[in-house]
């Protein structure tokens, strides 16, 4: 009985230790706070990220990214007060990544420029143009007729940097609403947290979130227009 109970303890301390591992360096659980990602990601939706990008596995456009506020993009929210055995069991289950951290410093949005990328909207045909490329964007929420942003940009993507937007052109605030302030609108790329992959619950709606290498796949590099 003894040796049964302290082996059970062993795999118990393991499987924390690797959940861990895990979550500081492989993935991470984030929860949807918003509608700026409708209709590919809804609010409360839970989704895993994989923290091995951008350091060890680059960003591409299409990719959907978890970074951190580069700074006014969010509002300062003062979370709402727990008891302190609520308090202790969610900080007990954020610590081995059982439960998305309940955080007001990150945003979640797809990555349409990369650095040295030109990115323009609109064309004649309301289309978002990227090195003079206008791509579709099969993912967007959007009503009959409306033009894939609302409002109009021309911008070169400085080095170290990425312009990113909502899938809900019309309710999010990216890139685009931030280009007087000093970032420019633009989001470096060491804020990114990693790459949200898996949409895993809840459980009907589970899916790999994908990101459109045919959208993105005929782009010309900038390079190729200079």
């Amino acid at each position: 009985m003894l040796s049964f109970a302290r082996d059970l303890v062993i795999v118990a301390v393991l499987a924390i230790v690797m959940s861990m591992l895990i979550k500081t360096f492989l993935l991470r659980p984030f929860y949807i706070p918003s509608a700026s990602m409708n209709d590919t990601l809804v609010v409360e939706d839970r989704v895993l990220v994989n923290l091995l990008v951008p350091d060890l596995v680059g960003i591409e456009r299409g990719d959907i990214v978890v970074f951190e506020d580069p700074g006014g993009w969010l509002p300062v929210v003062t979370p709402p007060a727990k008891s302190g055995s609520q308090a202790a069991v969610d900080g007990a289950l954020e610590f081995v990544g059982l439960k998305p951290e309940e955080t007001s410093n990150h945003l979640i949005k797809r990555v349409i420029g990369l650095p040295g990328d030109v990115v323009s909207c609109c064309n004649e045909y309301g289309q978002v143009l990227i090195n003079g490329l206008p791509i579709g964007e099969p993912y967007l929420l959007l009503q009959d007729g409306q033009a894939a942003s609302g409002m109009t940009f021309d911008v070169t993507v400085p080095e170290g940097h990425l312009w990113v937007m909502g899938d809900n052109r019309y309710n999010s605030e990216d890139s685009r609403y931030h280009q007087d302030e000093p970032g420019g609108g633009f989001v470096p790329v060491d804020d990114v947290v990693g790459k949200a992959f898996l949409l895993n619950w809840p459980l009907d709606r589970f899916t790999f979130l994908g990101n459109y290498p045919e959208v993105f796949d005929r782009v010309p590099e900038r390079t190729d227009q200079e």
